[in-house]
């Protein structure tokens, strides 16, 4: 099933910014119009998965109608003069599968002893590679 949100697309100096208006103001960006609209399916994607898991009970998208970008853009401080609406849709159980669900096997090697220890105290290996590889990416 889609779910269909409109977004704000903000033309800027270094390519483009994303709003939608009716999720509490979320926003993403691209270096160009198909890197934004890709960042705005993906942004709208996550918060959808976000809020399914949460039991959050999601908005009601606005009518691209009742939507005014220069107004937007002057409570946040962007210059709306150059910018446009657009809907984003995602089919969120397709989009999950691929990109949020999705586990991939590796193939690690580490030493015997480490194996031996980590074995003796049940120690789930791929929960502790997830959770370092986390950890890592966060302190980047």
């Amino acid at each position: 099933m889609l779910s269909i949100y409109p977004a704000i697309f903000y033309k800027e100096k270094n390519g483009y910014s994303v709003i939608f208006p009716d999720l509490n103001y979320l926003s993403t960006c691209g270096e160009n119009l198909n890197d934004a609209m890709e960042m705005a399916i993906d942004c709208l994607a996550g918060y959808l998965y976000t809020a399914k898991l949460d039991d959050d009970k999601l908005p009601t998208p606005s009518k691209i109608d009742d939507i005014h970008p220069i107004d937007i853009a002057n409570t946040i401080g962007f210059d709306g003069k150059d910018s446009f609406i657009n809907l984003i849709s995602v089919d969120l159980e397709d989009y999950a599968k691929t990109h949020f669900n999705k586990s991939v096997k590796k193939t690690l090697t580490i030493p015997e002893w480490l194996n031996r220890e980590a074995t003796k105290k049940n120690i789930n290996f791929s929960k502790v590679l997830q959770e370092a590889l986390i950890a890592k990416l966060r302190s980047l």
